[in-house]
C-alpha cells in the first residue's frame, strides 16, 4: 500500500485552507442529511482534524482566531470553549467552488465561446484588487493585459462580482460573451493569459502526489481534506482550456480521473468519520 500523502508534501496545505475544506464537508456534505449542517463546529473538532494533518494545537487555534478577525468565521462561546461557523460570505465562497470541484468534466470547455472582461479598478477601490484577482482566477480568467481578462466558457460575471464591487462601481465592468476572431489568434491569446508549461507542471505535480496513492481507510478524512485542498489549487491554476489548443497528451483528463477515483473511495469513509466527530461534540 502506498504511504499516505503528508500535509508537508502538499504545496497548498496551509491551515486556513484546510479549515475551509473541512467546513465545506461539515456544511455541504453528508452531515447535512442528519441535521448537523449549520451547527457550529467545536474547537476540539478542529484540533483533532488539523492535528491528524500535522498542525499543532497552537497553530490551529491561531488560525481560527485569525479567520474570525478576517470575517471568515463566527465564534460562539460554549462554556469554557468555543465553536465556529462560517460567515455568510464564507458560505458563499464554499458554494461557488463546489460546482466545479465535483464536476465530472472540470477541465472541458468548447473552443467556440469565451467570456471577455474589461475590469478597471479605480484608485479609491484598490483595496478590492486582491479579492478581485482571486475571484477571477478561481472562475477561470487569465489576464491578457492590464484590466483585460478572458475565460473559457460562459460565465455570469454579474453574479461573480456583485459582492466584490459596490453597486455603483459594478457598472465600470464591461463583459462580453463571444469567440476570438482574426486577426486575433486564440493560441496567442492563451499564451498571453496562461503559462501552459506551468499548467502542465501543476497537473504533473498533482499526479505525482495522488495517481498512485492508496490511503488507508482509517486516514480517510484527513487524506480527503488534503486531496480536496490540492485539487482546489489545481482548479485555480488550470481553468480548463479548450482541447483544440492543447497537445494530445495534456494531463488534465488523468488528473480528473485520479481525483474522482480517490474522492469516490475516500468520501463515504470520511463522511462516517466526520459524523462521529460531529456527534462527539454534542
Amino acid at each position: 500500500m502506498s504511504a499516505p500523502i503528508e500535509a508537508e508534501s502538499s504545496p497548498s496545505a496551509v491551515p486556513q485552507s484546510l479549515v475551509l475544506d473541512f467546513l465545506g464537508l461539515c456544511m455541504l456534505g453528508r452531515a447535512q442529511a442528519v441535521g448537523k449542517a449549520g451547527q457550529p463546529v467545536a474547537t476540539q473538532v478542529f484540533l483533532a482534524v488539523l492535528g491528524a494533518l500535522g498542525v499543532s494545537d497552537s497553530a490551529a487555534r491561531t488560525t481560527l482566531n485569525r479567520m474570525v478577525a478576517r470575517g471568515l468565521l463566527i465564534r460562539h462561546k460554549q462554556g469554557r470553549t468555543s465553536a465556529f461557523e462560517p460567515t455568510g460570505d464564507t458560505m458563499a465562497l464554499l458554494l461557488r467552488g463546489r460546482a466545479r470541484m465535483f464536476s465530472p468534466t472540470p477541465f472541458d470547455h468548447s473552443e467556440d465561446e469565451w467570456t471577455i472582461l474589461n475590469c478597471p479598478v479605480p484608485e479609491n477601490l484598490r483595496k478590492v484588487r486582491y479579492q478581485l484577482h482571486g475571484r477571477l482566477t478561481w472562475a477561470g480568467f487569465g489576464a491578457v493585459q492590464a484590466n483585460l481578462w478572458i475565460a473559457p466558457g460562459r460565465i455570469d460575471v454579474e453574479e461573480l462580482l456583485d459582492d466584490v464591487f459596490p453597486a455603483e462601481a459594478l457598472g465600470l465592468v464591461q463583459a462580453f460573451h463571444g469567440a476570438p476572431t482574426g486577426p486575433s489568434s486564440p493560441e496567442q491569446l492563451l499564451r498571453a493569459a496562461w503559462d501552459l508549461e506551468a499548467l502542465r507542471a501543476a497537473h504533473l505535480g498533482f499526479l505525482d502526489r495522488w495517481e498512485a496513492a492508496d490511503p488507508a481507510s482509517a486516514e480517510a478524512l484527513p487524506q480527503l481534506l488534503l486531496l480536496l485542498d490540492d485539487w482546489g489549487r489545481l482548479l485555480r491554476t488550470d481553468p480548463g482550456l479548450p482541447a483544440a489548443y492543447l497537445d494530445e497528451v495534456w494531463p488534465a483528463e488523468r488528473s480528473a480521473r485520479t481525483f474522482q477515483r480517490l474522492e469516490a473511495r475516500l468520501g463515504p469513509l470520511a463522511d462516517e468519520q466526520l459524523l462521529q466527530l460531529m456527534g462527539a461534540q454534542g
